[in-house]
């Protein structure tokens, strides 16, 4: 018999307790590679959605919820500002471009977005069916909302106000798709995009006397527009300017914190299995003493009873890893499914995070460190004196 299918047999000698100590690894394994995977992909598409604008300027407010609501579309707007106030903006030299945006209404969760074809350069966005709107109340689809919605070119789509699907729905003012993205990757592909002045038409009831749009998306021109616009903006108008770059990092600084302490506490649990792991290999070492006493004086050399040990200990770490892989990268994608179908950001569990190879690569380490005591007992064990105690 090998050593590995005695391995084997020891640790099915004890399937109650074997399956503890991998379920225990597993679970540590499993919320750190989640956390990776979660991790990565949020900066990721945080990091994604905001490279193409350098500036938002929106109404006073919270600069993190003007960035949330205009450049990644998962909160309510600041406000409106005021279309002349905008087109000041606009015009200023150290701007290169400035693409409005009109929000209000959702669609089944999906943002309404009313703004003009400089949107689709930001986001790197092509028409892959049909064209872009050019008239009031005709709207191009993303390509998630077109999949999820079974929307072609030519149907019909009524926006309700606000983000939730249960608003008031404007059933007065149907919109007519007229287009459908090519897949992005970008928040594009989860956005209904028509023109400002349809917003405006279904709006028209409520409108105020003068023209009002949510925010302008700035690119610069030059690198100084950098570290005056902005203060420009901020002291001398009625409007605030946020950087989506620095407002995304703080995003991910405040999440961070929650996301280390997850971290550490499945750091707890792994070493929990570990030290639960030394236990159990102690243990049956000291229960199998006459066993492997026998097997030396079989003719079993020292570094094969210290071998058995090893294996054993190493197949229940390596059934732990991949058990956890499995659940985290299960988990991750569950919930990416859930959060596909709710109109929110995409995550999947089909995908590999940077940080899981050096997991792997620690765990495996550390465990097999944790199993050398009990395989060195084995090793120096004296097989005459245990047989004699028997």
């Amino acid at each position: 018999m090998s050593l590995f299918r005695l391995a084997l047999a020891y640790l099915a000698s004890r399937p109650l307790l074997s399956a503890l100590n991998a379920a225990m690894l597993a679970l540590g394994v499993a919320t750190i590679a989640f956390l990776l995977l979660a991790a990565d992909q949020a900066e990721e598409r945080l990091t994604r959605d905001a490279k193409s604008v350098d500036l938002v300027v929106g109404a006073k407010g919270s600069p993190l919820q003007l960035i949330l609501s205009t450049v990644f579309h998962a909160d309510v707007p600041t406000g409106n500002i005021g279309l002349e106030e905008a087109r000041a903006v606009q015009a200023n030299p150290m701007v290169a471009s400035a693409t409005p945006l009109a929000l209000g209404d959702s669609f089944h969760g999906s943002r309404i977005v009313g703004t003009d074809e400089s949107f689709l350069a930001l986001h790197g966005a092509t028409v892959a069916q049909g064209r872009l709107f050019s008239a009031e109340m005709e709207a191009v689809v993303g390509a998630e909302v077109a999949r999820r919605e079974g929307l072609v070119v030519g149907a019909k789509l009524t926006g309700a106000h606000g983000l939730a699907e249960a608003g008031p729905a404007h059933g007065e003012h149907p919109y007519t798709v007229v287009g459908i993205l090519a897949p992005t990757g970008t928040v594009a592909d989860r956005l209904v995009l028509t023109s400002v002045e349809s917003v405006w038409h279904v709006h028209e009831a409520h409108a105020p006397a003068r023209p009002e749009i949510t925010a302008l998306l700035i690119r610069y021109r030059t690198p100084l527009a950098a570290a005056m616009l902005p203060r420009a903006i901020n002291a001398t108008t009625a409007m605030q300017a946020a950087s989506p770059a620095y407002e995304a990092a703080r995003l991910l600084d405040l999440a961070g914190v929650g996301v280390e302490t997850l971290r550490w506490f499945a750091i707890v649990l792994m070493a929990s299995a570990a030290l639960s792991l030394f236990a159990a290999l102690s243990s049956a070492l000291q229960e199998r003493r006459y066993d492997l006493a026998l097997l030396r004086t079989l003719g079993a050399r020292p570094a094969s009873l210290a071998a058995l040990t090893l294996a054993e200990g190493v197949t229940l770490l390596v059934a732990g890893v991949i058990l956890g892989l499995a659940l985290g990268h299960g988990a991750a994608h569950a919930l990416g499914i859930w959060l596909s179908h709710a109109g929110s950001w995409p995550l999947t569990g089909l995908a590999w995070a940077p940080g899981e190879g050096l997991l792997v690569a620690s765990v495996l380490g550390a465990g097999a460190f944790t199993c050398l005591v009990p395989a060195l007992q084995a090793y120096s064990s004296d097989p005459a004196a245990l047989l004699a105690k028997r």
